[in-house]
């Protein structure tokens, strides 16, 4: 590397800065940028992933380092963003020549690891190119779209540490990745045909393109066709055919709630849906959703969701989706790939044999992921996006908690059974896992254990604190009581609730010093005080207390929990 030409030294004093930038700096070009902007600042010095961000050191003029500050800091490569920016002075004259990219450091996992992000336009125009090297490569990424957090092993975010380090760069691609100039510099999924992962269709272990048209064949034929994607498996049918869906109603063992469906473009979904502006830009957006849409236009059959006037749609969210949806200028069902009740397969042998009977082939690849994460569901009411599943492309991203909370650190919530998940508050940030399905499941429960074991890893957190529901019959609350239990720390138990008010609250950023809010609960039962269930409830509350100024009024409920799924009880 030429070093950088650092014209101030002639006109004005050299100093030293240390930055320490913590944010969403990881795995979106942020080193890049800054390298590209301190030289053209004429700045000398290193920048580096850290476990708690990025640190940056930087020796030229003053008004040249409060530059860089200010650009890093409201001038991000997008989708990076800065949350703090701390400023030390160093010492003595500049350590090296010209401003280099060096080897990650170790932290304490502060650090805010990306969601994995949609397949971004340039890299839409390169795979639909045939004159580019990576044309219909099903794995194409850079810094600006590709796997994070599903292939993240540890932080800080290197290819050494997630499920890419497995395959070694050629050396187009280790070049591209070593050039400052290029948009894949230090991407860290960077592959292409002859070096990423591989596709292959089973059954019959064709490879490659040939599985893609073999895929393609066998939707078309009416075939049900299960498809490794980022986050996990999903399973897909000609959402035309009503006899191909009610066939896989029948194998999956879910006859009435709606599926999903994917569309290759907007233009598409207009056939079907009325689409709103926000809605579109939900869709196109680097988390690609599935957004409900109100039904309009062409009908599909009532087979795709029974009963409803709404569709589930989402846009491809990488390249092997759209190289599938490329092939069909309509909608094809792409709804979750699990056996009803079962958690998201992830894993090439457990799909084939979870899904074996459901599925007629199989569409897999070799890159292992390690966080599985299902597709989010946003909907636009009273005016704005709301998210009613997080998931793929917004897991782990951190949500900040109002004004007060902003020291509140080490605590592991771990929720209730139903639609299980948790939660872990990290310096005034809560990071909030994806949902794992219903935990009275044994594998939804082991999966929802695993995972928060890897958060805590991830992380490099120990919790000082484990807060519950304190019904004591949830697997969540034992598991929770066991954990405090080994890791030798106090248990806190909550309301049902009380803990639903608490997070519309946080939700709205409701400060901790506003005092009490008149909150109606309406979820269904929970246990309240003195070992009764409650539901239906009026709270007068913040996040330190409650008061139960009114409820519905209870009714016996033979056969309990269960009946509320088998009423004849």
């Amino acid at each position: 590397m030429e070093p950088a030409t650092d014209r101030s030294r002639n006109h004005e004093p050299i100093v030293g800065a240390l930055l320490r930038i913590r944010g969403r700096v990881q795995g979106v070009g942020f080193r890049p940028h800054a390298l590209r902007l301190a030289r053209a600042l004429g700045l000398c010095g290193d920048i580096c992933n850290h476990g708690d961000g990025v640190l940056l050191r930087a020796w030229g003029s003053e008004a040249s380092l409060r530059e860089l500050q200010r650009r890093l800091r409201y001038a991000p490569p997008p989708p990076a963003s800065v949350e703090s920016c701390l400023v030390e002075a160093l010492p003595g004259p500049p350590a090296m020549e010209g401003f280099h990219i060096v080897s990650s450091q170790p932290g304490t996992g502060l650090c805010h690891l990306l969601p994995d992000l949609a397949l971004c336009d340039a890299c839409r125009a390169e795979l639909q190119d045939p004159d580019n090297r990576r044309y219909r490569h099903p794995f194409i990424s850079c810094t600006a779209c590709g796997p994070r957090f599903s292939i993240a092993g540890a932080l800080p975010y290197d290819r050494e540490r997630t499920s890419m380090a497995s395959f070694a760069m050629c050396g187009r691609c280790a070049g591209e990745y070593r050039d400052p100039a290029d948009r894949r510099f230090h991407a860290q999924p960077i592959g292409c045909h002859e070096c990423g992962p591989s596709l292959r269709l089973l059954p019959g272990e064709t490879a490659g393109e040939h599985s893609l048209q073999g895929a393609i064949e066998c939707l078309r034929n009416g075939g049900i066709l299960a498809v490794k994607g980022i986050g996990g498996f999903h399973l897909m049918v000609d959402a035309t055919r009503p006899e191909a869906i009610a066939r896989l109603r029948r194998r999956k063992h879910r006859p009435f709630r709606p599926f999903a469906l994917m569309v290759r473009d907007p233009e598409v979904a207009r056939r079907y849906c009325r689409l709103r502006p926000e809605e579109a830009a939900a869709l196109s957006s680097h988390v690609a959703p599935i957004v409900l849409l109100e039904q309009s236009g062409e009908r599909l059959p009532d087979e795709v969701a029974p009963g409803m006037d709404r569709l589930g749609l989402m846009l491809p969210a990488t390249a092997l989706h759209l190289l599938l949806l490329e092939a069909f200028d309509r909608p094809l069902v792409c709804t979750s790939g699990n056996r009803s009740g079962a958690p998201l397969c992830a894993g090439n042998d457990e799909a084939v044999e979870s899904l074996d009977g459901i599925a007629d082939r199989f569409l897999l690849h070799d890159r292992e992921i390690v966080h599985r994460c299902d597709d989010p569901v946003l909907q636009l009411a009273a005016g704005r996006m709301r998210t009613l599943r997080r998931g793929r492309g917004q897991v782990p991203e951190a949500l900040p908690l109002p004004p007060g909370l902003e020291n509140a650190d080490g605590i592991l919530a771990v929720g209730g059974d139903l639609k299980g998940g948790f939660c872990l508050l990290r310096q005034g940030c809560a990071l909030l896992s994806q949902p794992f399905g219903e935990l009275m499941h044994p594998d939804c429960r082991r999966r929802w254990r695993e995972e928060m074991s890897a958060w805590l890893g991830l992380y490099g957190s120990r919790p000082r604190r484990i807060a519950l529901d304190v019904h004591p019959d949830y697997g969540s609350h034992r598991h929770g009581r066991e954990l405090a239990r080994q890791l030798g720390v106090p248990a806190a138990t909550v309301l049902h609730h009380h803990a639903h008010l608490a997070a519309v609250l946080a939700e709205h950023g409701h400060p901790l010093d506003a005092g009490p809010v008149l909150g109606l609960v309406l979820d269904g039962l929970g246990m309240g005080e003195a070992g009764a269930l409650w539901g239906g409830e009026l709270l007068l509350g913040d996040y330190q207390g409650y008061r139960r100024v009114a409820h519905l009024a209870p009714v016996p409920l033979p056969g309990g929990d269960r009946a509320a799924r088998e009423p004849w009880r």
